[in-house]
C-alpha cells in the first residue's frame, strides 16, 4: 500500500531478492512487470494477478495483465501486444508462466512459439500443476531463463495467491487504527476517526482490493459500518462482507443486512445463545424475545447469507472462505477478534495506522501498538498520510 510520503524500509530485503547477474535494466522492467499485476489486483477470481512485459533493443513493446475474472492470462496479452517484435525479445513476468492445459493453453508454450529469447521470472509458482515445470518448458526450447528478480515485491502483490497456495487458507491482513494514547475507539461513542481523509481513502483503496472484509457483532452493534469501498467508480469492487455473530444479533435495520442484496454479506453464526442476551437481542412488537429461527429469517429475507459455523473456530472459517476462492481476508473491526486472530497466528500482515490526537476517557485499549508489536511479526515499512502514520508488520511464519 503506497502513500504520499513512503518510506521504504524493505530495501535491504530488496536488494537481497535480486540474483546475481541481474541488470538494472532487469529490475526496472520487472518493477513495471510488478506495477501492472497490481492494477487488477483482487479482480482476478482464483487467479494471481499476474504482469509481463516484452522488451526489444531495451524498450517495452508489449505488455499484458490477467484479465478482470482470471483469463486471459498475462503473457499472450503481451504476446499480442508485441506482435512481431515478440521474436528475440525478453519477457519479465512476475509468476512463473504456467504449464498445464486448462481453459486456455499453457503460457510457457506461447512463449515459446513466440520466439522471445529470454524470459526473467521474478517468482516460482507454488502450485504444483505449475512448479518448476513452467520453466522446464523454457529451458528445453533453449530460452535462456532467470528467476528471483524482485522476489520480495511480488511476494507482496501475490500475497493472497500465495497463501491460498502454501497455507490453504486467504492471507488475512489486520486493520487498526489507532490513538495517540493507545485506543481504537470510545466506548459508547459509536465510530469514533481517528486517522484523516488521506488515511481513510488509502483503506478504501485497499478495500477495492480485498476479496472480503470481515468484523465482529460487536463492532456491528456499536458502529452500524457499511465496509463497501466509496471510492467514486470502484463501487462494484467492494468486498464480500463477513460478520461473527454467534447469536443472530444484527440488527435487520442495519447498513450491512440492509445492503446485503447488492454486496453480499455473511453472517457466521452456530446457532448457539449468547450468554449476555440469552435468547434473543430484538424484541417482537410485544417486547418477547425473538428466537434464533425468526432473526435467520428475517436476515436472509433480505438477502444476508447465514454460515453454520462457529465464529470462534476461525482455521475452519478460513478454509471454508478459501475453498469458496477468498483469497485475501482485511480484519477490521473489533479488539477481540482482533485478538482472537492474533492469538490463533492467523494474521499474515498487519496494518497499524496511529493518529496524532488521544481518544480520553472511556477509550477501547488497542490489542497491539508500535511498541508491542507479537514476536513473530518484522517491520516491513511505514507510510505517512498527512498527520497519520501507517507501519506495516509482516508474519515471519
Amino acid at each position: 500500500m503506497a502513500g504520499p510520503e513512503d518510506e521504504d524500509r524493505g530495501a535491504a530485503d530488496r536488494i537481497a531478492s535480486v540474483p546475481t547477474g541481474a541488470t538494472e535494466q532487469d529490475l526496472a522492467f520487472m518493477a513495471e512487470a510488478i506495477r501492472l499485476s497490481r492494477t487488477h489486483t483482487g479482480q482476478t477470481s482464483t487467479n494471481p494477478s499476474v504482469g509481463c512485459v516484452v522488451v526489444k533493443d531495451g524498450v517495452i513493446v508489449g505488455r499484458g495483465v490477467t484479465a478482470v475474472g482470471g483469463r486471459p492470462h498475462a503473457e499472450p496479452q503481451a504476446l499480442a501486444d508485441a506482435g512481431k517484435q515478440a521474436r528475440g525479445a525478453t519477457a519479465y513476468v512476475t509468476l512463473e508462466p504456467c504449464s498445464h492445459y486448462g481453459q486456455t493453453p499453457p503460457c510457457a508454450n506461447a512463449l515459446v512459439e513466440a520466439g522471445v529469447a529470454r524470459v526473467v521470472i521474478s517468482l516460482t509458482d507454488p502450485d504444483p500443476r505449475v512448479s518448476g515445470r513452467g520453466t522446464a518448458i523454457l529451458e528445453a526450447a533453449g530460452i535462456v531463463v532467470e528467476t528471483g528478480v524482485m522476489a520480495t515485491e511480488s511476494r507482496e502483490a501475490l500475497a493472497g495467491y500465495l497463501t491460498r497456495q502454501t497455507k490453504h487458507r486467504p492471507h488475512v491482513t489486520l486493520k487498526l487504527a489507532v490513538s495517540a494514547d493507545g485506543m481504537i475507539g470510545r466506548a459508547g461513542a459509536g465510530q469514533v476517526a481517528i486517522t484523516g481523509p488521506l488515511a481513510r481513502a488509502a483503506m478504501q483503496q485497499l478495500r477495492s482490493q480485498t476479496d472480503a472484509i470481515l468484523i465482529g457483532i460487536g463492532t456491528a452493534l456499536a458502529d452500524d459500518p457499511e465496509l463497501t469501498c466509496r471510492i467514486p467508480g470502484l463501487e462494484h469492487l467492494s468486498p464480500l462482507r463477513i460478520v461473527l455473530d454467534r447469536n443472530l444479533d444484527l440488527p435487520p435495520n442495519s447498513k450491512l443486512a440492509a445492503t446485503a442484496s447488492t454486496v453480499p454479506v455473511i453472517v457466521v453464526s452456530d446457532g448457539s445463545p449468547s450468554p449476555q442476551r440469552g435468547q434473543g437481542a430484538e424484541g417482537t412488537d410485544k417486547g418477547e424475545p425473538q428466537t434464533l429461527r425468526a432473526r435467520q429469517t428475517a436476515l436472509e429475507s433480505l438477502g444476508v447469507e447465514i454460515l453454520a459455523q462457529d465464529p470462534a473456530d476461525l482455521t475452519t472459517l478460513l478454509t471454508t472462505l478459501a475453498h469458496r476462492g477468498v483469497s485475501t481476508v482485511l480484519v477490521e473491526g473489533g479488539a477481540k477478534v482482533a485478538q482472537a486472530f492474533l492469538n490463533a497466528h492467523l494474521v499474515d500482515r498487519i496494518l497499524l495506522f496511529s493518529g496524532p490526537d488521544p481518544i480520553g476517557e472511556r477509550g477501547i485499549p488497542a490489542p497491539i501498538n508500535a511498541r508491542h508489536i507479537p514476536d513473530d511479526f518484522h517491520h516491513l515499512r511505514q507510510t505517512r498520510f498527512g498527520l497519520d502514520l501507517c507501519d506495516i508488520y509482516e508474519s515471519d511464519a
